[in-house]
């Protein structure tokens, strides 16, 4: 039978299109806006629960380019393994019975519309044939929201690793180079066994747009993509790391632009803890850290400031693994102490 990416059996975790109108056939494939669930955002994820021995997971390719964005797919909890989106992905359990997948956007080409449509680089989920739906257990973990740039979406983790020869264009390679589940974030997340969902994509900032046509930070947080509104679960904690696509603009243009995205984050999830980690090439560290002072003057609930200054050199700008685990050695303690407390 076939379950839809809407069905009880399927959990989407991050900035997915939920968009169902008054009207729709959830049986009928050719409605757009019910005929699947879409993500430009690396790190968007989702488990289906079936029963049998495989799931056949369908996707909508109609605008993938080559190559096609690179996911990370695992059964029951086991290891991951990668594989490019395409029109089916067929899932093999070791035998029948029930079973959860679990697939996470790893990454794709940055430079890709993944604003206005058609959107080039995303996922687009539309559901699976399977021999009967499985029921998925209930997850209370808090929910993380990482908010940030290409440091956070994971772009060249992996940067020797080309796809294609190094006189080609580089952005072919950024499938294989691309890892958001290596990331300071995800890996954080993890050893504070949290949930995580993220909206951070390569050159964005709190003053500048980025890749992709994705406008900057206070106009990008409310949505999912061009006209497409978050509508999703409200985070239990925001992490936000911008800075080092800012650095050159004025510290007040920046300052001014940080406060207004805390106050979207506020109106949308308004008791969440926010914190605010400094650019990790040190970019506007004091002048964060005494913004983050001055909100909590005036501002019953607070937002935390965590300075990052010599945690990792300042070049490479993008860590590579080594470098992300150091950040997730030095961020993991002191977020324990701000989600716990």
């Amino acid at each position: 039978m076939f379950i839809r990416w809407n069905d009880a059996s399927v959990r989407l975790t991050g900035r997915w299109s939920r968009l169902l109108q008054d009207g729709d056939d959830p049986h009928v494939f050719n409605q757009p806006t019910a005929r699947c669930a879409v993500t430009t955002a690396p790190g968007s994820s989702f488990e289906l629960a079936f029963r049998g021995e495989m799931a056949l997971l369908h996707f909508d390719t109609g605008f993938l380019p080559h190559p096609a964005p690179h996911l990370w797919v695992s059964v029951d909890g086991g290891a991951r393994v990668e594989a490019p989106v395409d029109r089916y992905l067929r899932v093999q359990a070791a035998q029948a019975g029930e079973h959860v997948v679990r697939v996470v956007y790893k990454g794709g080409m940055e430079m890709l519309p993944r604003w206005y449509s058609p959107q080039m680089g995303a996922v687009a989920f539309i559901g699976a044939e399977v021999e009967a739906p499985g029921a998925l257990a209930p997850d209370a973990r808090p929910l993380i929201e990482f908010v940030g740039d290409s440091i956070t979406e994971g772009v060249l983790i992996d940067v020797d690793y080309d796809a294609q020869p190094a006189s080609l264009i580089d952005q072919f390679n950024r499938p294989y180079q691309d890892d958001n589940c290596a990331t300071y974030a995800a890996l954080t997340a993890q050893r504070l066994n949290l949930r995580a969902m993220y909206q951070a994509y390569g050159a964005v900032g709190l003053t500048r747009s980025g890749c992709g046509g994705v406008p900057r930070a206070g106009l990008l947080y409310p949505y999912v993509f061009d006209g497409v509104p978050y509508t999703g679960e409200a985070p239990d904690v925001v992490l936000i790391n911008h800075g080092a696509n800012d650095r050159a603009a004025p510290a007040e243009e920046y300052l001014a632009r940080y406060g207004e995205l805390i106050d979207l984050i506020r109106a949308r999830a308004p008791r969440a803890k926010i914190v605010c980690l400094g650019a990790f090439c040190g970019a506007f560290d004091a002048e964060l850290g005494a913004f983050c002072a001055a909100y909590n003057r005036a501002h019953e609930t607070p937002v935390h400031f965590i300075s990052t200054r010599g945690w990792v050199p300042e070049e490479p700008l993008h860590p590579m693994r080594d470098g992300h685990r150091i950040i997730a050695d030095r961020l993991t303690p002191l977020l324990r102490a701000i989600v716990e407390a």
